[in-house]
């Protein structure tokens, strides 16, 4: 067996974050669900779809993104938050909320709805954040961006030396945030894919293929979010809504390498892969 691949065997079914777009512009789905109605049927049909977690996002990071407001991000997201929480005679389902700004954050950890997880492209950048982050319960996803503030953009990076960058950030921001007060093992890592690691397709491909190395370095949970990025479309030459196939074909090999997290647009094609695997998986 190769030292950087895992016997697929002993390897848990990860948990499935279901994305949210609540926004006007997302790369594969923007203005689908902007309306509260449209959002929380949505959500439901993943929560339906075997979605472990619903991932709330209000604006979007990729490159050509719209600017979005602190304050329009809470707009849009309080009467989903609202909805899901008096939906009578539902199961509660595990919330995260994916933003960069503080002051959503901030919103979010003081929302009456329990939030379960921070999903943070920049990787919890503000010191002025970590007295309120520490005192909260739920868990934090640590994504590293070649970009470190702001939404991503087209900048070019070295597949050759990527995974040091990736270590050396998470190495740093480990230690900023425990020597804050905040329990480590509230802490998920999320290398970032597609644009966060840079226009080169093969900075993310590097990454994929050492997820292993990452989590054995930091001991820690890991999260990926592949689906329909842009390096995808790269390899196949497909348009964002064309590339749900690339998406599953990442995703299970992700599984197969023992991510604990995964980010995706389609948890129904998800699922099924993953019992199939499973199902394949040689008796011990």
């Amino acid at each position: 067996m190769n030292p950087t691949e895992t016997d697929s065997r002993s390897i848990p079914a990860p948990k499935i974050f279901g994305i949210v777009n609540i926004t006007r512009d997302s790369f594969s789905d923007g203005g689908r669900f902007l309306d509260p109605a449209d959002a929380l049927a949505h959500a439901r049909e993943l929560i339906a779809a075997g979605a472990d977690v619903l991932d709330l996002g209000a604006a979007s990071s990729h490159p050509d993104g719209e600017r979005v407001s602190a304050d329009e991000e809470i707009r849009r997201l309080r009467p989903v938050l609202n909805g899901l929480a008096e939906s009578p005679g539902e199961t509660r389902i595990s919330i995260s909320i994916d933003s960069f700004q503080p002051d959503v954050q901030r919103f979010a950890l003081q929302s009456a709805a329990p939030i379960d997880y921070l999903n943070d492209i920049n990787g919890f950048p503000h010191p002025e954040m970590y007295a309120e982050l520490a005192a909260s319960r739920c868990r934090l996803v640590v994504m590293h961006s070649i970009q470190r503030e702001g939404q991503a953009d087209r900048r070019e990076s070295n597949p050759a030396s990527i995974l040091e960058e990736i270590g050396e950030f998470f190495e740093s921001r480990v230690q900023a945030l425990t020597a804050a007060g905040v329990a480590r093992e509230r802490l998920i890592l999320d290398p970032g894919m597609g644009f966060f690691l840079g226009a080169n397709p093969e900075s993310s491909l590097a990454v994929l293929r050492s997820l292993n190395l990452l989590k054995r370095r930091f001991a820690l949970p890991v999260l990926l979010s592949v689906s329909r990025k842009s390096f995808l479309g790269a390899i196949t030459g497909r348009p964002a809504v064309e590339r749900g196939a690339a998406t599953l074909a990442a995703e299970l090999y992700a599984a197969r390498n023992g991510v604990d997290f995964i980010r995706t647009h389609d948890v129904r094609a998800l699922r099924d892969g993953l019992v199939v695997q499973a199902a394949l998986r040689t008796p011990d």
